[in-house]
């Protein structure tokens, strides 16, 4: 396993770090956690390195790998899924004002963000964790097949946890649809 790109372009598994940081971010519910996780499942990677078929999904093998030390670390800790406390501001949230856009500066704006992105935060911290993670796997671009992988069931639970998931969100979210919809 190559720490950078291979010679036929294939990316390293450092490619991934930012998608893994954001996963482990929702999941452990803690910036230093987060960073923890994500140490942990590159240690984890780079020691079973022999364990990974070149030419399969890197992605969704290091995204399997940071869910079960996820998971192992809970157990070993005997704690239950952690939901976010009432009024507990989003995790590690960019800055909007950092980002491009045309209206970029408009304080009323950034700051309707910011409430969106915090009630998008909190409805994705009242699903299940096995929902919340098919969510954010889908965000990130994996394939129903590559999730299944990741979770460790087949495709047909990975469309029905997103399509129950989706559902719950719209309803969590129904006062930001746009009318007509």
């Amino acid at each position: 396993m190559r720490l950078v790109t291979d010679p036929e372009g294939e990316a390293g598994p450092l490619a991934h770090l930012d998608a893994l940081h954001r996963l482990a971010r929702h999941l452990a519910r803690s910036p230093a956690d987060a960073e923890d996780l994500v140490q942990e499942t590159y240690a984890r990677a780079f020691r079973g390195a022999g364990g990974f078929t070149p030419g399969t999904q890197l992605r969704a093998w290091l995204f399997r790998i940071l869910r079960n030390a996820f998971l192992d670390q809970r157990r070993r800790e005997g704690r239950l899924p952690v939901e976010p406390a009432a009024g507990e501001a989003a995790i590690d949230r960019p800055d909007p004002a950092a980002a491009d856009g045309l209206l970029r500066g408009d304080a009323e704006l950034e700051r309707l963000r910011r409430v969106v992105g915090e009630e998008i935060e909190a409805a994705l911290g009242t699903l299940t964790e096995d929902s919340r993670t098919v969510v954010l796997l889908d965000l990130e671009g994996l394939s129903e097949v590559e999730i299944a992988e990741v979770m460790g069931c087949a495709p047909g639970t990975v469309k029905s946890r997103l399509f129950r998931a989706r559902a719950t969100l719209r309803e969590r979210l129904a006062d930001y649809r746009p009318e007509g919809t």
